[in-house]
């Protein structure tokens, strides 16, 4: 888990700064990179354990480059179109939430891993690219990660992640899926909610405690 989390760093480092014109996303990635790690690095607060400037950083820095919606709907699969537009928009917000807690994990875990986007080789009119980076840490294997994004009027946003050739999104599916045929979509959008709600207890806790 500790490994997995750590990869999420990549997608932390690049999803800091307004942009006034819609930037490469390749450009976007490697400019922002050492802003975000600067913040990580020497912020004393989140250093410590500051949950709530944590979470800060994570809703101002990632979120508005994520197109949630659609990650929601590539892990719910085909029982997405079952859904009605509240239980869409619930099941989205509690992947929204999943998502946030797991990013908040990847700073306790962050040990001065080396990140490295390759140059993106596509095609200036191109509307979804794959951006490959790699992250290293001393002493470990490299860490392939590939970053699915679309661009639209908001810029470029991110709708997939692949962590050594395994999608992220993905790989909800069959857990997704289980739970529905057992329970519905209704109980797939409360095992969520139960989920997140722990998660959001026990991050507390942990801050507390430190």
């Amino acid at each position: 888990m500790k490994r997995l989390l750590g990869v999420f760093l990549g997608t932390l480092c690049w999803a800091g700064i307004a942009q006034a014109e819609i930037v490469a996303p390749d450009v976007l990635i490697r400019n922002t990179v050492q802003e975000v790690l600067e913040v990580v690095k020497t912020d004393e607060d989140i250093k410590a354990g500051d949950l709530q400037k944590t979470l800060v950083l994570v809703d101002e820095k990632v979120l508005p480059h994520f197109d949630f919606k659609r990650m929601t709907r590539l892990a719910v699969g085909k029982y997405w179109r079952r859904a009605s537009t509240e239980q869409r928009q619930a099941l989205t917000a509690e992947f929204r939430n999943m998502l946030v807690r797991t990013y908040t994990k990847v700073f306790s875990v962050y040990r001065d891993q080396v990140i490295t986007v390759k140059p993106l080789k596509a095609s200036a009119d191109k509307e979804e690219v794959t951006v490959k980076t790699t992250i290293t840490k001393p002493g470990s294997s490299v860490i392939p990660v590939e970053y699915e994004m679309k661009v639209g009027e908001n810029g470029w946003k991110v709708f997939d992640i692949y962590i050594e050739g395994v999608s992220m999104v993905m790989s909800y599916r069959g857990t997704f899926g289980s739970q529905i045929q057992d329970s519905g979509i209704d109980g797939l959008i409360a095992a969520l909610s139960e989920k997140n709600t722990k998660a959001s207890t026990s991050q507390l806790n942990t801050a507390k405690a430190k």
